[in-house]
């Protein structure tokens, strides 16, 4: 029986549990688990965090103080040695190789005395402390037991830890980098002579990338000369196979989906004629922009075809998404069909539906709210009129997709701020549907990359372009100690009739960070501008209140609104022109951002000053810069990305950012548009074959579950 014949089938052994590997047992299984390492297949796909060239033997006569050495030498002489110190030992070597005889110590390990005795053949890498009369020193180096002059060790395998280029890993719980380096040695021992790929072998040998065998191997296990600067930066060729393969796969399901959403039918074809359009024309309170025009032709062709609408719709703070929203709504009530406009906060969701009743007064649609303050008798008869069909258009919260919220003939769900929302309810809320058209939006830009993995199976449309008579907003950065200046700053624009925000971080006083509390410096700012109106809105009033306080200030009640991020998302006051945000340096960039779109939204020309608090870490220091250096959104994403990294910038898999294990969202942005054309052209030809959609059926079920839209 061959070796090969013993081994487990590639399936069996990828999905094999760590648990069962020799050596783990049940507490280091719990700590590979914790790190999200289960099975063989997750253990080959963590790459190692750098590489080190151990395969070029030195001779101890050349070596300086401070060099990174491989040597190879005889166990002259070693024993334990106890020191004054208590509990502190010493192991001791004395080893000879051909440049002469060096030591090396090994501290508190005194296991080794049963691990070393004299006349063995002992390889080592490490740092080489020291030179005296007595020679060299090694302290506490990697060592290897080998055969004599053939690299081999002890136990008869190809050494691993020595003589060659050598994997570092992340340490693991209680796991060292040596400990793991042997893990996958073994489990890379047992892969059969031959496996399935999943990649097709003419994309292989298009694209030069080697067989899954010699990929695994070499991304662990490198052959000699491979390029250290290649291996750190990710790009040998058996690194980028890997790499290569999951973006592949991952794009490969997108397709799936994609087309699976292009075989679904509506049950009703909406049309569009020249009523349709009096319609819409009848609400428009100005003229659309190109990127507008363009925006709503896109959707429109989308509404009118048999297949459902999946389509994004971003583009920067102000650039009138909404508008283009409301007139796809108007094309969709015209057809008979009911609409659900869900915001993720009541702020907005009441501001939409303040906005839309007031653009549809002479439309002959019923308008309804449906939010989650909502006293029981006004949410009774908007559920009753939404499921009789007597409300054509609800605006709403999450509440729209709890159970008893029935439609009577959904046609089309719009979703604001997308981001916001989990996959399962946005689901939800297009389940109420008999296969509506979905349409998500997004104030956010989204890099082309993150576009890519977490919206790929969508069609995406941008606005790029903003209003007529918009200018940028004029941006500067202020240490705290210019506060004065700000504050004159804005009694200027105030004097001039112009209305501020000023942003704090926290609602309240907190011991464990120092922060001003928007709650107590409203307090503050009243008695500074004492000629002026100052209200407070923060996350934990009241709806009614809330809205009390949007409604004096959008009416110029209230001249200066202190606030918490509520204001971040969808309140908008044309002639609100200066924004003071506190404590700059704790916000994101993207949430600073979007921060700063609540001014510029009218005529006058905006300001937002950023006060920081220093000293400022290198980090916050490149978020201001950046945000001062431009106000375009899809300049600042992907700043952000570059930042932050695409976990931390959207988020868990709540937002729908796929959990890669190999690729790298940033780095890895030229493979994921490859593996896009790749992925779609091999669906286009049908030329998937069985092995390719057994490893997606995988990753894609057990990782990318919860990617996308759902």
């Amino acid at each position: 029986m061959s070796p090969d014949s013993r081994r487990p089938p590639l399936g069996e052994l990828l999905q094999r549990e760590l648990r069962f590997q020799k050596g783990v047992g049940p507490r280091r299984a719990a700590e590979l688990a914790r790190a999200g390492l289960r099975t063989c297949d997750d253990l080959l796909h963590r790459f190692p965090i750098r590489f080190e060239d151990r395969s070029k033997l030195r001779r101890s006569a050349e070596l300086q103080p401070g060099d990174m050495a491989a040597l190879c030498g005889e166990v002259v002489s070693a024993g334990l040695r106890r020191t004054r110190r208590r509990g502190f030992s010493l192991f001791e070597m004395l080893v000879r190789d051909e440049g002469g005889m060096f030591r090396v110590v090994w501290m508190n390990q005194p296991f080794l005395q049963e691990v070393f005795s004299s006349g063995q053949r002992v390889a080592f890498y490490g740092k080489v402390e020291w030179r005296d009369p007595g020679g060299l020193r090694l302290t506490n180096p990697q060592y290897e037991l080998v055969e004599s002059g053939d690299g081999v060790d002890a136990d008869g395998d190809e050494g691993m830890h020595t003589g060659r280029i050598v994997p570092v890993y992340e340490r693991i719980g209680s796991l060292t980098t040596k400990q793991l380096r042997s893990l996958v040695f073994d489990v890379l021992r047992q892969l059969p002579s031959v496996l399935n790929d999943p990649l097709p072998p003419e994309l292989r040998r298009r694209r030069g990338l080697p067989v899954l065998r010699e990929a695994l191997w070499a991304a662990h296990f490198p052959e000699p000369g491979t390029s250290l600067d290649l291996l750190d930066r990710c790009r040998a060729p058996a690194q980028v196979r890997l790499i290569f393969e999951e973006l592949f796969l991952f794009q490969l399901g997108l397709g799936l989906r994609r087309r699976a959403r292009g075989q679904e039918r509506k049950p009703r074809v909406i049309r569009v004629d020249d009523a349709v359009r009096r319609s819409a024309l009848a609400v428009l309170p100005f003229r659309l922009t190109p990127g507008q025009k363009t925006a709503l032709r896109t959707l429109v062709d989308d509404m009118c075809s048999p297949r459902p609408m999946n389509r994004l719709l971003q583009g920067d703070v102000g650039c009138g998404k909404t508008i283009v929203a409301l007139l796809a709504a108007l094309v969709a009530m015209e057809n008979g069909l009911q609409v659900a406009f869900m915001a993720p906060t009541e702020l907005l969701a009441e501001q939409h539906h303040h906005s839309i009743r007031r653009l549809l007064a002479s439309a002959r649609f019923r308008v309804v709210s449906l939010t989650g303050s909502a006293g029981a008798k006004t949410r009774r008869e908007a559920v009753t009129a939404i499921e009789t069909g007597a409300a054509d258009l609800v605006v709403g919260t999450h509440a729209l997709v709890q159970r008893e919220v029935r439609f009577q003939e959904l046609g089309l769900v719009v979703i604001d701020e997308q981001h916001r929302f989990g996959v399962l309810q946005r689901a939800t809320l297009r389940d109420k549907g008999c296969q509506p058209d979905v349409l998500v939006m997004t104030a956010t830009p989204i890099p082309r990359t993150l576009a890519l993995t977490s919206y790929g199976d969508l069609d995406v449309s941008v606005i790029r372009d903003l209003p007529p008579g918009r200018r940028p907003v004029r941006t500067k950065v202020e240490p705290e100690s210019r506060r004065e200046a700000v504050y004159d700053f804005v009694r200027r624009r105030l004097r001039a009739g112009r209305q501020a925000y000023v942003v704090y971080p926290l609602v309240e006083e907190s011991a464990k960070i120092d922060l001003k509390a928007a709650t107590g410096m409203a307090d503050t700012l009243a008695t500074l501008f004492p000629d002026y109106a100052v209200g407070l809105l923060h996350g934990r009033m009241k709806s009614l209140d809330r809205d009390a306080i949007m409604r004096r200030f959008e009416a110029g009640d209230i001249q200066l609104l202190v606030a918490t991020t509520v204001v971040e998302v969808g309140v908008d006051v044309p002639n609100a022109a200066v924004m003071v945000v506190e404590h700059a340096e704790r916000f994101g960039l993207a949430q600073l951002h979007q921060l700063r779109g609540r001014v510029g939204r009218g005529a006058h020309q905006s300001y937002c000053r950023l006060l920081y608090q220093g000293p400022l870490s290198d980090m916050a220091r490149a978020r201001l810069k950046a945000l001062a250096g431009t106000s375009d959104g899809f300049e600042i994403a992907e700043q952000d990305l570059l930042l932050r990294g695409p976990g931390e910038m959207l988020g868990t898999r709540q937002s729908g950012v796929p959990t890669l294990r190999v690729a790298h969202l940033i780095r890895d942005h030229d493979l994921m548009e490859i593996a896009q054309r790749e992925a779609f052209e091999a669906l286009r030809k049908g030329d998937v074959a069985a092995p390719v959609l057994a490893r997606l059926d995988a990753t894609w079920t057990e990782r990318f579950g919860l990617a996308g839209v759902g």
